[in-house]
């Protein structure tokens, strides 16, 4: 990724900051997100692997700074402070994989204010995209319950870049391989496919087609049976090219795909002439325009589909194709102690949650999610018993005992170093179906699903209430309290 991949009012602030002599302050900014994408009661967060990378060699080069000189918007000291510039901060963060909710911290990064505001733009645009691709792709993945989703997505994707790392998340979020060959190259994922229609159009008859791809891959033949005309033609096709080329050979057909028409009629009609052929074993694949909703339809209908191949609506995730991830300065270093800001909008949506925080994920004595509840840094683990504050109304309250406590985030960087190990592909995607092993059915449902309510603490609770509601002659901006600051000196 460029490192000049920022947004231009990014720079115009970090010259102000720097004239104001505050550029070298730590801030600490908090990245999450308020709505789950396609109504659904969470989304998968992703994209860490890739920030940690991107922050380990960020730096603008002499060539960057050519170009910003050549805007004529910046003073000569100014570019001479951000050539080679290197990020020297910390960050946490959950880790890649993760089920998480609206609104909570899912990165923080603490660092000197003129890095952490020229890698904002970076930063959102590795989480939105990672964590929107695993979130749908999880969701197809889900409604195939259990039958393979191959992601076919790479010729509608938005650029190389989206097909290739959506690729990556695809196969993270449960899918068993990608029609993406240069995936499979730069991650050491599986790659599939057969042919396309092209390849049966070129020769004289559809039976041609069929053989001569029968002889090139006898060991794994699975033909595209929808050319011309399915029942009449594709699969009849199909099936002698079974008995007269590979059943000679001591070889079977392996599977058919149907990519056209009433799928659901035609994966019943072409299972019954494969069975009634002795054809047993022969996989039905289903690809055209699939999604979480067209597959669960498909299934409810009881059609025997063994596979799907899953392509723009997945890699674009087009029916919600933003995650809206955003970056908000939550507190600024004063004399070695953090001071909280908030951001107050008409719309409360919109109004931050203040201050340095943590996450603590609540387990039931089964290991299954109760609920998370954002914290202030500097709060203990919960110990014997816990009472929790409905974020949307106050006066309900819930008590639990007999539960375990997880720091959901973990220090990735600090001052600058890498200091987390990120896990290779394959241990991401189990850590996300051990995390959706976690959530009640209900809550995985694609439609109407079960919403779990995030708490605040009541300590965080406090602190913004009093910064939204307190001592009405203070700048909310600036108003803060003395024992909800952090000693940085401690931890430094």
């Amino acid at each position: 990724m460029n490192n000049l991949l920022t947004d231009f009012y990014e720079l115009t602030m970090g010259q102000a900051y720097f004239k104001s002599k505050v550029s070298n302050n730590n801030a600490v900014f908090d990245i999450f997100f308020r709505k789950c994408p396609d109504g659904g009661s969470f989304a998968i967060a992703n994209g860490m692997a890739d920030i940690l990378e991107y922050l380990k060699n960020w730096t603008l080069t002499k060539e960057d700074i050519d170009y910003l000189k050549s805007l004529n918007q910046f003073t000569p000291d100014f570019l001479d402070e951000i050539e080679n510039i290197k990020f020297t901060g910390d960050m946490w963060a959950v880790e890649d994989g993760t089920v998480v909710f609206p609104n909570e911290p899912v990165v923080t990064i603490k660092a000197p204010l003129l890095e952490a505001q020229l890698v904002e733009t970076a930063l959102l645009n590795m989480f939105n995209h990672s964590s929107l691709i695993t979130t749908k792709a999880s969701r197809i993945v889900r409604a195939a319950k259990g039958r393979p989703v191959m992601e076919f997505g790479t010729r509608r994707a938005q650029g190389e870049n989206a097909a290739v790392q959506g690729a990556r998340e695809a196969i993270i979020a449960g899918c068993k391989g990608t029609a993406c060959t240069v995936a499979g190259k730069n991650y050491g994922i599986k790659v599939l496919g057969t042919m396309a229609h092209s390849f049966v159009q070129y020769f004289d008859t559809e039976y041609e087609a069929f053989k001569q791809y029968a002889l090139a891959f006898p060991d794994d033949c699975s033909l595209l049976v929808d050319t011309y005309n399915t029942l009449k033609s594709g699969i009849p096709n199909a099936i002698r090219v079974h008995n007269e080329v590979l059943k000679p050979m001591g070889k079977s057909l392996k599977g058919i795909r149907i990519d056209s028409g009433d799928l659901a009629y035609l994966s019943k009609q072409a299972k019954a002439m494969l069975y009634n052929a002795g054809i047993k074993d022969a996989k039905i694949i289903i690809s055209n325009a699939l999604d979480e909703k067209v597959i669960e339809s498909l299934l409810d209908q009881g059609a025997p589909i063994d596979s799907f191949g899953v392509g723009e609506n997945l890699i674009t995730a087009k029916s919600d194709p933003v995650f809206g991830g955003v970056y908000k300065l939550v507190a600024i270093e004063k004399e070695h102690k953090l001071i909280p800001k908030i951001k107050i909008s008409d719309n409360p949506e919109k109004t931050t949650n203040p201050a340095f925080k943590k996450i603590f994920r609540f387990y039931d004595e089964n290991g299954m999610f109760i609920t998370d509840e954002i914290a202030l840094f500097n709060e203990t683990t919960p110990m014997g018993k816990h009472e929790f504050v409905h974020p949307e109304m106050p006066f309900r309250k819930k008590e639990i005992t007999n539960f375990t406590v997880k720091d959901l985030k973990v220090k990735m960087i600090e001052n600058g170093k890498q200091i987390y190990t990120v896990p290779t592909i394959a241990n991401t995607a189990k850590h996300v179906q051990d995390e959706l092993k976690t959530l009640w059915e209900e809550a995985q449902r694609l439609e109407n699903p079960h919403k779990y309510y995030i708490s605040l603490s009541k300590k965080l609770t406090a602190l913004k209430n009093e910064m939204l509601f307190g001592n009405k002659e203070k700048d909310n901006q600036t108003n803060h309290h003395d024992s909800f600051q952090t000693n940085l000196t401690k931890e430094r």
